[in-house]
């Protein structure tokens, strides 16, 4: 007792021990004779599957599929001659990535200089636009023209951001190009059948990230009122609308989406009248929006009922609407606090995007494997292709996790 009582004198004594690399391996990796056991046997073995995985990748890989083809894994087949619609769409984002970041700041900022350094690291990388060795598939050389726009894109960032940093731009008007964007896209993109300056380029040529973004961004940004508007629905005191809203949960709740894919892309023709046409990836795109928002509809739902009664009850006492209710109180509380079963029910939908490739969509999973079947040589490179697509997507689900972590923090929801 009496040991135990000095040493406590001397903790409080002494002052404490400042943190640093040393405290932390010792508190980590050395703090028990178990933790420095597996640490002495683990460390080593790391390091040694780390330098022959970075020895094969640098040495022994052959990339050529990947280095060779960059912008089949980027447009797919989009007419390389109508490849400036696709760069005008992608030039707003950026410019208005960086408008957003001198207007707000903060995650913004961060997102930013990681896109710049995506676009320089982009722009220098030893690729050569080969398109398949020009045998099926017959484009002008656009190497340096797309180095050129990468390196500019850099730059429309810091215009971005000098332009968001002035007075007289609002909020408002940042928020309003946002909105806007979207839809300027798919028409720029799309084009017009009897437009000279923007003729209709067929979905069947769209192929790559740009399915890949078409797809998930645009299910992401449809699901979530979807969602919303579905959650709603199941608490609605009418009976009807709560019905069907329960129904449409829990029937696409039910299934895969490889089945809803499936309805959408074959069964949904046949039930459409003779005159109406829909094209493969809008079919696609209305199967990830309803599969996407059956289950953040649940989401919303379970962070409905976790607002406290007596808020509702006190919101209409001081004689509140009901639609003012569920707007101001409900649905802000609701939201926070299901932040991140959101944010993990997104990056899924990124990746199960990946499932298009059964209904004859090219997204980037379906571009690696049309590019590795053009060439007899390159179904020996099969590991290359695949790595290099599992690393794409686990970059962008790794920047999506730590934009959420941000917010997340942000708003208080890892304390609350």
């Amino acid at each position: 007792m009496a040991e135990d009582t000095k040493s406590a004198l001397i903790e409080e004594i002494l002052p404490p021990q400042p943190p640093g690399a040393m405290k932390w391996i010792r508190d980590n990796l050395f703090s028990t004779i178990l933790n420095s056991s597996l640490t002495v046997i683990l460390i080593p073995t790391a390091l040694w599957v780390l330098y022959l995985a970075l020895r094969w990748a640098f040495t022994e890989a052959d990339w050529t599929p990947v280095t060779g083809t960059p912008l089949l894994f980027v447009v797919g087949q989009y007419p390389r001659a109508e490849l400036w619609r696709v760069a005008i769409s992608f030039a707003g984002v950026v410019f208005l990535l960086g408008a957003s970041w001198g207007k707000w700041g903060g995650l913004l900022r961060t997102i930013s200089l990681w896109g710049v350094g995506l676009f320089v690291v982009a722009a220098l990388l030893p690729v050569e636009n080969n398109d398949l060795d020009r045998t099926l598939y017959t484009f002008p050389a656009v190497e340096i023209t797309v180095r050129i726009f990468l390196g500019a894109a850099a730059l429309m960032i810091f215009a971005g951001y000098a332009v968001g940093r002035l007075k007289a731009v609002r909020p408002i008007t940042i928020i309003i190009g946002w909105l806007i964007l979207p839809i300027l896209t798919v028409i720029i993109i799309t084009g017009f059948g009897d437009s000279e300056l923007l003729p209709t380029v067929s979905q069947t040529l769209w192929g790559g990230l740009l399915v890949t973004f078409f797809l998930s961004f645009g299910g992401i940004l449809l699901s979530f009122p979807l969602g919303v508007a579905l959650a709603l629905g199941r608490r609605s005191d009418l009976p009807v609308v709560k019905a069907f809203s329960t129904i449409i949960i829990e029937t696409i709740r039910g299934v895969p989406l490889v089945t809803i894919l499936f309805m959408f892309s074959f069964i949904l023709i046949l039930l459409l009248p003779p005159d109406v046409t829909l094209k493969q990836i809008w079919r696609a795109l209305m199967a990830v929006t309803m599969f996407s928002a059956a289950y953040t509809a649940e989401n919303v739902r379970g962070g409905l009922q976790a607002v406290p009664p007596g808020q509702v009850e006190a919101a209409k006492a001081v004689g509140m609407s009901g639609w003012k209710i569920v707007l101001l109180i409900e649905l802000p509380q609701a939201i926070r606090a299901i932040l991140p079963a959101i944010v993990g029910q997104f990056i899924a939908l990124f990746k199960d995007t990946t499932l298009v490739v059964i209904v004859g969509i090219n997204d980037f999973l379906g571009m690696g494997k049309v590019i590795i079947k053009s060439k007899p040589e390159y179904l020996q490179l099969q590991l290359e292709v695949y790595l290099f697509v599992g690393f794409v997507y686990m970059v962008f689900s790794y920047l999506m996790s730590t934009a959420s972590r941000r917010i997340e923090a942000s708003m208080g929801v890892q304390h609350g």
